[in-house]
């Protein structure tokens, strides 16, 4: 009896653990937990998919939307991954369209991961501590030669908790962290904000 608890004991924390981690994360922190408010946002409702992205001209909002749309996934919705990078990447630059592609399929659990989070109705999403030009940006602007940068090129670093929640059985769980990166933009007057890049998560511009 003692060994069959024990065994028990185990097969439940290991799907836990397979629920609330994702993918293998090793250069990230440990899961904090956050003091702000962690309540799922109504995009967390069973059903609800990604939303597009909406036109902005200011650098902030659209920052902050890019930060949003990277962290809000609902494996319980009837989109599949592609999806939820695709409304990213639509609003992504031309010329770096490709490489924004792949740094938000860097944020995102592969394929694999993505079926096994189904299993345990697991959603995410970002409560956002702050937004904020990175003072090394300055020295970017300064070092980068004619032509380097886009016009209306700008970063923003932004830091804040990613949460995690879904059930193991009948059980619910949740977990969060902290995370921090900088999203790379251009902003010109007449135009719509355009993603540029995305830095490696929690190696933001400082």
């Amino acid at each position: 009896m003692i060994a069959g608890g024990v065994a028990l004991l185990l097969l439940v924390g290991w799907g836990v653990y397979g629920l609330l981690r994702g993918p293998s994360e090793p250069q990230h922190p440990p899961a904090t937990t956050s003091t702000t408010d962690a309540s799922p946002p109504r995009s967390a409702e069973v059903g609800v998919g990604p939303r597009a992205i909406y036109p902005a001209r200011d650098p902030e909002v659209f920052a902050r939307q890019i930060a949003d749309a990277l962290f809000t996934w609902d494996t319980r919705a009837t989109a599949d991954l592609s999806e939820w990078a695709q409304v990213i990447v639509d609003v992504a630059d031309a010329d770096e369209a490709l490489a924004a592609a792949s740094d938000v399929r860097s944020y995102l659990p592969t394929p694999g991961i993505w079926q096994q989070l189904r299993s345990y109705g697991t959603r995410q999403w970002l409560v956002i501590d702050s937004v904020s030009v990175p003072d090394a940006w300055s020295t970017a602007v300064t070092q980068a030669q004619p032509g380097q940068l886009p016009p209306g090129a700008t970063a923003f670093t932004v830091e804040g908790t990613r949460h995690r929640e879904g059930t193991w059985g009948a059980e619910p769980v949740a977990t969060s962290r902290s995370v921090a990166f900088t999203v790379f933009i251009a902003c010109e007057r007449a135009e719509p904000c355009r993603l540029l890049r995305l830095s490696q998560l929690d190696n933001p511009l400082r």
